[in-house]
């Protein structure tokens, strides 16, 4: 269940490469002036699911969309910046760095390189300092801006149990030169503490800072920040638990990491953002709210998410549309907006092998009540336009993420469990599956789905991509009266 910990043994043929300790600082992007691109125009046909014939480093300016995990994404200037993990399916590591991509529409991403050139060396002395030896890579990096310094924050961890270190990176760019600014949080086993990966920062309307991270252990922490700094607001602190995870009997059903926070004025609300599990199978997303920065944040259900009780609404899990194997591991996300729009990015792994690490990003929505709820298909930068009723009309694929906890935790990770597309007929006589007993109405982008027995759906429909079949679709996404969630592709 240490999660991070098992990282680099869990993404199977990746071989990471020996210490690098080079300190961060002096150049910006670090990049290998000797890789080409295969093509400089973009076709959204040549995004594959896998790309193993771009994933040597000779080929690194290729990896647009490949190659991402633990996703950190801003908007600033004319780009969307994503600061990531430093993995490469199937190659050493060779930077032990951030990794950075942009675009100016999140759907065509050019990799930029990476942010430092070898380990942060502050996190790097705190590992060896308590006997441990650091991880050839940089994991679950933070990005934000605050007046006119960019901050970066990372993660660094180590072989040893609960060896690890979030570290800040600071410029006056977003392509760099990145300076050491410093630790935030440190923890080792001696200490009873999540484990200090994973970071995710908070400015409150106010303009408070608050820092939620952690991973395994003891769920997530939550400690404030000096806004001057962006270090912590009291030396030493380590902050105290937000959210916890559910346990069946006395066993742990399994991991909760990645932490991601927002406040919506709109909603006049904080939304904390969870991963549930292994991130190459289960790996799925969880949301809970509260009126403060501090909590208590709850469920649908109105649960405390420092219970231990598994939270809903499950916003994306392992899936699987007809005519395509699937994905899974989709978990990590960043959540973050632009022109009043919010979206949703994180990994995904093709079910095919699920050692590649492909960029999904997804458009959010609202409900009535009050919850995000996130687009079942990849954001394409599709041009809205009124919906018709008689566009419904049809078979639809509708997915129902009912992804059930199952006791033990190595008895749940082994299989995604893969939430699968059924068919469904909306008629256009009002019917459901040919049955009267179902109905359904639409009004402006609302599609309520009434089920005979009794359960309600009540989604927001838009047009969107079909990555399955590579054409314009309808898609829509929203809860059932009981919180889960409900996807569907027409």
């Amino acid at each position: 269940m240490k999660k991070k910990l098992l990282l680099i043994a869990a993404l199977g043929s990746m071989v990471m490469a020996c210490e690098k300790n080079s300190t961060p600082g002096g150049t910006g992007i670090q990049v290998d002036t000797t890789a080409t691109a295969s093509t400089d125009t973009f076709n959204i046909l040549d995004i594959k699911d896998t790309y193993a014939d771009l994933a040597d480093y000779s080929h690194w300016r290729d990896w647009g969309p490949y190659n991402l995990h633990d996703p950190s994404i801003m908007y600033t200037g004319d780009y969307y910046y994503c600061y990531s993990t430093d993995v490469a399916y199937g190659q050493d590591i060779q930077r032990s760095s951030i990794m950075v991509r942009r675009s100016k529409d999140l759907v065509d991403w050019e990799y930029q390189g990476w942010a430092v050139d070898g380990l942060p060396s502050q996190a790097v002395q705190y590992i060896k300092d308590n006997g441990g030896t650091p991880f050839d890579g940089v994991w679950a990096p933070y990005i934000m801006k605050v007046g006119n310094q960019y901050r970066l924050y990372y993660s660094l961890s180590s072989p040893t149990p609960k060896l690890s270190a979030i570290g800040l990176l600071t410029s006056t760019s977003p392509d760099g030169p990145w300076t050491e600014s410093g630790l935030v949080v440190t923890s080792k086993e001696s200490i009873q503490m999540t484990n200090a990966i994973d970071p995710t920062v908070l400015v409150t309307p106010s303009g408070d800072q608050y820092m939620y991270y952690g991973s395994a252990w003891d769920g997530i922490y939550i400690l404030q920040l000096d806004p001057a700094t962006g270090l912590p607001k009291k030396a030493n602190d380590k902050g105290v638990r937000i959210a916890a995870r559910g346990w069946t009997g006395n066993t742990v059903n399994g991991n909760i990491e990645g932490p991601e926070i927002i406040y919506n004025q709109e909603q006049q609300k904080y939304y904390l953002f969870i991963s549930y599990d292994w991130l190459e199978t289960k790996y799925n997303v969880r949301v809970g709210r509260s009126d403060s920065p501090t909590g208590p944040f709850v469920d649908y259900n109105g649960v405390n998410m420092n219970e231990k009780s598994d939270n809903i609404p499950m916003l994306e899990a392992p899936y699987k549309f007809m005519g395509h194997a699937g994905w899974q591991g989709t978990a990590h996300c960043s959540v973050f907006k632009n022109n009043g729009v919010y979206y949703m990015a994180n990994q995904g792994r093709p079910v095919v092998n699920k050692y590649f690490m492909d960029m999904m990003v997804r458009r959010v929505f609202w409900t009535d009540d009050g919850w995000p709820v996130v687009s079942p298909e990849r954001y394409a930068n599709i041009e809205q336009s009124t919906i018709t009723k008689d566009e419904l009309t049809g078979q639809w694929e509708r997915i129902v993420l009912g992804y059930q906890v199952v006791p033990g935790y190595g008895d749940q990770q082994t299989s995604p469990d893969l939430q699968e597309s059924v068919y469904m007929k909306v008629g256009a006589d009002g019917s459901i599956d040919d049955d009267s007993a179902n109905s359904w109405t639409f009004s402006g982008n609302q599609l309520t789905l009434n089920w005979s027995d009794g359960t309600t759906d009540k989604v927001i429909v838009s047009r969107g991509y079909d990555w399955e079949n590579h054409k314009k679709c309808l898609v829509f996404t929203g809860l059932n009266n009981q919180g889960t969630a409900i996807w569907g592709k027409k």
